[in-house]
């Protein structure tokens, strides 16, 4: 079944891909195309019409089937961050390296994670010109912990960031960066990374 989800999420990307929606605004175009009822989210008869309008007519096994892929809370309905995550190009090579050599950087403990220990050694200096904790809202592990909060999987909120994470992370950023050379260059240059 797995094999059969993955083959039919390659044909509806690559129709997408044929239509010119292919980063993170094109498949913004063609979630809300679908939205029918602007709910924000698709229910399989959404996906159905919509998928039709693409001209991918589908026995209704294989639109189930290609529904639960991209379900991945179960909860009957897509949201955009499951399409975006099913639908986005896999990252190449270049892209997944930089993203690991910025991993590696922060962690600074090699204990294959990120946490505020970590980020303490880089971001001290950063975080403390952060408005919240510059009012005193937050102390500085707060805040070191709302960044570490934004990368994390917001399915799993933990205040530790994987290495998977990371990299899930930083591929939706790069589905909205056509250029791999401005990529590696905006990677290196926030992390401060030696440019090669």
């Amino acid at each position: 079944m797995a094999d059969t989800s993955a083959i039919l999420t390659q044909i509806l990307r690559e129709q997408c891909l044929r239509h010119g929606l292919g980063g993170i605004r094109g498949l913004g175009v063609v979630f809300r195309t679908m939205d029918l009822d602007c709910s924000r989210s698709l229910v399989l008869d959404e996906l159905r019409i919509g998928l039709d309008r693409f001209g991918l007519r589908m026995a209704d096994n294989y639109l189930k089937t290609l529904f639960d892929s991209i379900d991945k809370d179960k909860n009957g309905k897509i949201d955009f961050l499951e399409f975006m995550k099913a639908l986005r190009s896999p990252m190449n090579n270049k892209r997944i390296a930089v993203i690991s050599e910025a991993f590696d950087k922060l962690d600074t403990n090699n204990d294959g994670v990120l946490d505020v220990d970590d980020l303490k050694v880089f971001y001290t200096a950063n975080a403390k010109n952060h408005p919240k904790y510059l009012s005193g809202e937050w102390t500085l592990d707060q805040t070191l912990r709302s960044f570490l909060d934004s990368i994390d999987s917001p399915d799993d909120p933990d205040g530790v960031v994987t290495r998977e994470e990371f990299l899930d992370y930083y591929a939706g950023v790069s589905a909205t960066i056509d250029d791999d050379s401005y990529f590696v260059m905006m990677m290196r240059s926030c992390y401060g990374l030696p440019q090669r």
